[in-house]
């Protein structure tokens, strides 16, 4: 199927759409204040990101293929350009919300950011005293000396840049002098770093509610301490942003974990991307940082506001201001939990799901802890991507193998940003005895897959769990994420060989019911669409619904297209980057894509097959992009438990029936919000499928209580 160039959206815009779409969400007056600022936080880190991988990548591309183009027909330079323009509006709309709707409304709560510049006598008496007590002895100002190599500024870092006055000295007093300070007296330019070690936030005396200055204004108001023999002309905060789209050659990394970590050097001094700098700088300000950056003009960005919004997060836990947030939602004890009994013998009883993070994550980390200390527990087998900084399950994998347990660990030391911790979790896992394999050559494993293999009377029976998620207790709380337990004879010899075949660095044996990129995975969807195109041709009916985080993939897109040719109704639910139109009449009529943006990070992939009846219903890490269904090892797994199915089912609906917090993507490849017509009920998804796992513990304990337990006298010796 030979598609125009205009049937795409472009990857990197429909990435910042999505990033707008959080952004919209800042700005939602019916969201409380305190997760406005969390959402305008969580933009501002989406787009530092953004630039560390995706602009820095293109940069690369500009430089080395020029002419290669995208599926849209635009040019590495072309897409840049778009990029740049975009994130001006972006930019434009972030210090919008945040200066003239979330600041002022903030305020109103007794919630106030202190500028110094206008500060009261009170408060920059207090500004002072915590300048001299706690923050003077702290930081050092950096001179750049022009006959000097350039100083190494941190990626990401919030610096102020000093502009000092020249200096004339007569000869006595420059003899005097030589040796003090010359380095900062010399300089036009100097920087003060201001670093990790004290909060950003300084705290301020307020007669109500929390008041606060900026670290970068506090000592900006009293820079001049920093250089007592010099005049400060101007003092400007600013940062810069380096490509990490830094990749290892593992063919010539003898030792991967060796590469890993010249990788995470080499991100440290790569080259500048992007310059954030008050937006009132000079202009010989700007471009001296420009020129030292080697950065085009079109690489500075000017900001009318606090630079790196994406700190404000650590504001949005401040105690005392409950009214301001989202009333809490606790993970729920899945009623298919009995504490009493042992996961094993939960599993055994039946195959079972839970749903993250309303029904908690606690089962996935007993199930591993539990496998630890059972003594008819002989080997585990798990894939760790990304896990939490004091991991449970790290540790109970490394009490497994200390009790002699056969454990294997498979640590993607590649999972981008968590490379650090998954070096140092390796290097544990490996002191404590367990066979660890630091990922695959040239792939990233990305499946979620835990294999307890235990000995029990009528033999040996293998216990899996399937996920959608990371194995991190942590994010498991705030992203939303199905978990799958069972202990299939198929799934579990389907789940054995392809953890072999990773660790033997081997071609797996034709699977019976899983399927696994990169060999497989794409022709088995590529089957299961075309299987829907061809019942519908035939005048069956056919239906496809899938909830995944991003669809890029031109081959996977063409199928879909087809599919909507012939007929197919076909719902998608994709939370972040959708390169396909939905909507153009004779191309995708069809097809209807829909966003949630919640409290949630909606996470999950889940795909729903009619197959003419004998409906097909999967769980999978996979997103459909080239770089999952090519360049990863994933997994797609069939749900065939009924009651599982049912649910995940009822899950997808839930999805498609929300118009409080979703967002339905146009023809034009623009978005949307949903609203209910005034005969609709409001249906907010996730507030839905928090009230069904309240409802069920609710349930289960009611019928508990109408169940009649006796107790029975004890049997004799």
């Amino acid at each position: 199927m030979n598609l125009p160039q205009s049937a795409y959206i472009n990857r990197e815009l429909s990435w910042l759409e999505f990033d707008q779409r959080v952004l919209d969400q800042a700005m939602y007056e019916p969201v409380p204040l305190l997760e406005r600022l969390k959402f305008l936080a969580i933009t501002a880190s989406n787009l530092d990101e953004f630039f560390m991988v995706r602009v820095g990548g293109l940069r690369v591309q500009r430089e080395r293929q020029p002419d290669l183009t995208d599926p849209t027909g635009l040019t590495p330079a072309d897409q840049l350009l778009a990029i740049y323009e975009r994130v001006d509006r972006m930019i434009h709309d972030q210090y919008g919300c945040f200066l003239q709707q979330i600041e002022p409304n903030l305020k109103a709560e007794g919630f106030e950011r202190i500028s110094l510049a206008s500060a009261s006598a009170v408060h920059r008496s207090a500004a002072r005293r915590i300048f001299d007590e706690e923050i003077y002895s702290v930081i050092s100002p950096i001179g750049v000396d022009p006959a000097a190599p350039f100083p190494l500024l941190v990626n990401l870092g919030i610096y102020l840049c000093v502009h000092l006055a020249e200096r004339t000295q007569t000869e006595e007093e420059e003899e005097e002098t030589l040796d003090q300070e010359a380095h900062i007296r010399g300089a036009r330019f100097a920087f003060v770093p201001l670093g990790k070690a004290i909060s950003r936030f300084v705290t301020l005396p307020s007669e109500k509610g929390f008041s606060y200055a900026l670290l970068e204004d506090v000592v900006a108001a009293f820079v001049e301490q920093l250089f007592p023999s010099d005049t400060v002309q101007e003092c400007k905060p600013f940062r810069i942003t380096r490509n990490s789209d830094v990749t290892i050659h593992e063919d010539n990394a003898a030792d991967l974990m060796e590469g890993m970590e010249r990788v995470l050097h080499e991100r440290r001094t790569a080259n500048s991307v992007r310059l954030e700098i008050a937006e009132d700088a000079s202009d010989s300000m700007i471009d001296f940082l420009r020129d030292a950056m080697q950065l085009e003009p079109r690489d500075v960005f000017l900001i009318p506001g606090p630079i790196d919004l994406s700190s404000m997060m650590s504001l949005t836990s401040m105690q005392g201001f409950a009214a301001l947030r989202d009333t809490a939602w606790p993970p729920q004890a899945s009623p298919h939990i009995d504490p009493a009994k042992s996961m094993f013998e939960i599993i055994a009883e039946r195959d079972f799901m839970l749903c993250h993070p309303y029904e908690s994550f606690e089962p996935v980390v007993r199930f591993i802890q539990e496998a630890a200390n059972d003594p008819d527990v002989l080997a585990i087998k798990q894939v760790l991507y990304r896990t939490s900084r004091e991991s449970p399950i790290v540790g109970a994998l490394k009490q497994a193998a200390e009790r002699g347990k056969y454990v294997t660990a498979i640590v993607e030391l590649k999972a981008r940003f968590d490379e650090a911790r998954n070096i140092e979790w390796a290097r544990e896992l490996e002191e404590a005895g367990v066979h660890v394999i630091y990922g695959i050559r040239g792939l990233k494993t990305h499946a979620k897959i835990c294999i307890i293999v235990r000995r029990e009377p009528q033999g040996i029976q293998r216990y899996c769990h399937f996920g959608t998620g990371n194995y991190n207790e942590t994010t498991a709380r705030m992203y939303s994420d199905i978990s799958y337990f069972t202990c299939n004879e198929e799934l579990g010899a389907d789940a054995t060989s392809f953890m072999n075949a990773i660790t033997a660095f081997s071609q797996p044996h034709a699977y019976r019911r899983i399927e696994a990129a990169p060999i497989g995975l794409r022709k088995r969807l590529l089957g299961l669409i075309e299987s829907e195109t061809q019942r519908k041709k035939q005048g069956q009916k056919a239906y496809i619904a899938a909830k995944l985080n991003s669809l890029v993939d031109p081959e996977m897109i063409a199928a879909l297209y087809r599919a909507s040719q012939a007929g197919v109704q076909i719902k998608l639910n994709i939370r972040g980057i959708c390169c396909l139109k939905a909507g153009v009449p004779g191309l995708s009529e069809n097809i209807t894509v829909v966003s949630i943006i919640d409290r949630f990070l909606e996470h999950a992939r889940i795909l729903y097959f009619y197959h003419g009846g004998d409906e097909s219903v999967f769980l999978s890490s996979a997103d459909w992009m080239p770089r999952n269904l090519d360049r990863r090892i994933e997994l797609l797994v069939p749900v065939e438990d009924l009651a599982s199915r049912r649910r995940l089912l009822e899950i997808l609906d839930t999805y498609f029936r929300d118009n409080q917090n979703a967002w339905k993507l146009k023809s034009d490849g623009t978005y949307e919000r949903i609203q209910p017509t005034s005969s609709q009920a409001k249906v907010r998804a996730q507030r839905v499928l928090y009230q069904s796992a309240v409802e069920a513990v609710q349930q289960a304990e009611q019928a508990r209580r109408n169940t009649f337990q006796p107790h029975e006298a004890a049997k004799p010796d």
